[in-house]
């Protein structure tokens, strides 16, 4: 049975002060009512939240990584996943007993063929009939833990990230106000648990290492946090989950991590990207964040 696990504490969140919204913003109008004033702040901030766009073609060229445009990545991602290679995750928030925010993961069953045993996001990809991103985690998250649609106000999407298997991630983010009226009802066949975690662990030193791996020369960070529960455990949470984690924690709590998170060579992603395209056995590195919003 999903319970609040508050082993772990966390400051209370850093003061959101949401910026007003233009009255012709979509989305920023109408609120849904939150019991918690922290919440509703949440929420005004994140209705009105868009993705960095950046002038110019190439940011910081000095560097041995370089960030591309918004729009230029969006080409890049496009150019290797079709519609049938599109996900959407859900970062469930809700107000743990101490006041702080905490993000509902789940533990994914051995028995699946895919990435078993992992921490993960509740979500999947995108099927027939999903009216968007937003449509599509908050259906995978009723399937895979039984949280129902109707307790889970979406605020935002992030910018969305590349799997290893040419995938396009979005990461939705719900607020989900009464936690107690979520009757937990994990799907056995893919997922072994579900618990949840605090946010801002994911932009804390604490509990978090990192892993220097190299593919085909090209080296990249994977970042790993350690997580103890009174109940079930120990959980490690890495690769995708924790950069779309560290990423939404950088949005919420609106302050980079103490630990370095680095950029990606867009050109020479889209160059191997364009020598491998007709390779059916290509996997683009795992883990691989395709965002322009990280700080070096």
């Amino acid at each position: 049975m999903f319970k609040t696990l508050p082993k772990q504490s966390s400051s209370a969140m850093a003061c959101i002060a949401a910026s007003a919204c233009m009255d012709t913003e979509v989305g920023c109008q109408t609120l849904k009512t939150h019991d918690s004033e922290k919440l509703q702040s949440l929420a005004k901030l994140l209705r009105c939240y868009r993705p960095p766009s950046f002038n110019g073609e190439i940011e910081n060229a000095n560097h041995d990584h370089v960030m591309m445009s918004s729009s230029n990545i969006t080409k890049i991602m496009e150019s290797v996943a079709t519609k049938e290679r599109r996900a959407a995750v859900l970062v469930c928030l809700f107000e743990g007993p101490g006041g702080e925010l905490r993000v509902i993961l789940t533990k994914r069953s051995m028995n699946l063929s895919s990435h078993p045993g992992e921490v993960a996001l509740p979500g999947g990809k995108v099927e027939e009939g999903d009216a968007d991103d937003s449509a599509t985690a908050l259906r995978e998250a009723m399937e895979e833990i039984g949280l129902d649609p109707s307790l889970v106000e979406v605020v935002a999407n992030l910018e969305p990230f590349f799997s290893q298997h040419r995938v396009i991630v979005v990461p939705v983010v719900g607020l989900l106000s009464r936690i107690g009226d979520f009757k937990a009802a994990p799907n056995v066949d893919e997922v072994d648990a579900i618990f949840d975690a605090p946010l801002e662990m994911f932009i804390k030193e604490e509990s978090h290492r990192c892993e220097e791996r190299e593919w085909r020369s090209w080296k990249y960070t994977r970042h790993l946090f350690d997580y103890e529960t009174e109940e079930q455990g120990g959980f490690l949470i890495g690769g995708l989950t924790a950069s779309i984690l560290i990423r939404a924690a950088s949005v919420i709590y609106q302050r980079s991590p103490p630990f370095t998170t680095h950029h990606l060579d867009f050109q020479q992603l889209q160059k191997t990207i364009i020598q491998n395209t007709l390779n059916d056995s290509y996997d683009v590195v795992k883990d691989l964040t395709i965002y322009a919003t990280q700080n070096a």
